[in-house]
């Protein structure tokens, strides 16, 4: 009888250790369906008695959360100074799971504001029936003309002959130009030296011939840019159109300026293309894009105005610079040095179009000075931004 007692004893013991401990809940489960889920501040005992709730709900608190602003596509300015306003940082850290930054209101909601400034800039060139340039005008001496409308405001005019330069130096290396390809070699070793400031101005090489190469990149440096210049060798066919068209898209458009700078290509060839992989008027329309202006030095010694010289001067009237067409090899250093004079004697004008329409369609540039003896040279259009 007594081992009948012990054994009903160890057969009910785990029946009894299961009623006192009952099998846990499930786990809530994630809130990823809520977008700013709240943040657990609270002690392990409400932790457990919030498990039983079916969802955690964030109290409000007395002052709602301000919306923060961020404005894009234009910095903000000071109404009365003009002075850039930084926009206010946050010592919020972004979270790689999707969940609201760290030490951000989670019920906050982000505002953006979008705002986009429609105003052209434009570089433009003023000389009188000589040839000579005017350099003392003033905003009122002009009239600005956008799709053949009168500007709507003029935002900013300025006399700039001191910019920064950011120049690209393209160099025709292909069999074409060999006879004659060592001075200008050293004509264009020359105008760099004299041109480029040190700590204001860059410049960078490029060499084609059947592609593009870049011999030298952007520096302030004439030693590098010598260097650049001299490694050159001709041989090849002619890929102009895509010399101009990476220089433009991949090397002054991505220029890291902090301020306005002045963007040119010095471009060094006779004009002739047969191997480029781009278009004439793809390239002529990235320059315009990256608003860059292109004096074109024809390397074409024969007396005759050719095809390729036609060229040359078609990319520097679309872009408002200047082709030059040298009868001897040695005026090749006075087309040089009178780009380099240009470059330090242009006007800046920003304005307002009427009626602009962001539909990514080209618009004509027109502006004329009130006194007919002055010739304006200006870029002939832009690309509207789309929408």
């Amino acid at each position: 009888m007594k081992y009948w007692l012990i054994l009903i004893a160890l057969t009910a013991l785990p029946w009894g250790l299961a009623a006192q401990n009952p099998p846990p809940e499930p786990l809530p489960s994630a809130p990823s369906a809520t977008k700013f889920p709240a943040r657990q501040t609270s002690s392990p005992a409400s932790a457990t008695s919030q498990t039983s709730a079916p969802a955690a709900t964030a109290t409000p608190s007395a002052d709602p959360p301000q919306p923060s602003t961020t404005t894009s596509d234009a910095p903000q300015t000071n109404v009365q100074t003009g002075a850039p306003v930084e926009p206010p940082k946050s010592n919020a850290l972004p979270d790689s799971t999707g969940a609201p930054p760290v030490g951000a209101n989670p019920g906050e909601e982000i505002t953006t504001i979008r705002k986009r400034v429609n105003e052209v800039n434009v570089v433009f060139t003023v000389t009188d029936k000589r040839g000579h340039f005017v350099k003392d005008l003033t905003q009122n001496d002009f009239r600005v003309f956008d799709d053949s409308k009168p500007a709507q405001s003029i935002a900013s005019f300025s006399r700039e002959t001191n910019l920064p330069l950011r120049v690209g130096l393209l160099i025709d290396a292909s069999n074409s130009v060999r006879d004659r390809f060592k001075f200008e070699q050293e004509a264009a070793i020359e105008f760099l030296n004299q041109i480029i400031r040190p700590k204001d101005d860059k410049a960078f090489v490029i060499g084609f011939d059947t592609t593009p190469e870049v011999t030298q990149d952007f520096t302030d440096s004439t030693e590098q840019l010598s260097h650049g210049v001299r490694m050159l060798r001709p041989g090849g066919g002619t890929a102009m159109y895509d010399a101009i068209y990476f220089a433009c898209r991949d090397k002054l458009m991505k220029d890291k300026a902090t301020g306005p700078t002045r963007r040119a290509i010095i471009l060094l060839s006779d004009g002739e293309d047969n191997q480029s992989r781009v278009s004439r008027e793809e390239a002529v329309e990235m320059a315009q894009r990256a608003e860059v202006i292109i004096y074109a030095i024809s390397t074409n010694t024969s007396g005759l105005k050719l095809r390729g010289d036609k060229i040359l001067e078609h990319f520097a009237d679309e872009t408002g610079g200047k082709a030059f067409f040298p009868f001897k090899i040695q005026d090749v250093s006075d087309a040089f040095l009178q780009i380099q004079d240009e470059l330090r004697s242009q006007y800046d004008i920003s304005y307002k179009p009427a009626d602009f329409t962001a539909d990514g369609k080209y618009r004509k540039i027109d502006i004329m000075a009130d006194n007919k003896k002055y010739k304006v040279r200006a870029r002939k259009g832009y690309y509207a931004p789309r929408q």
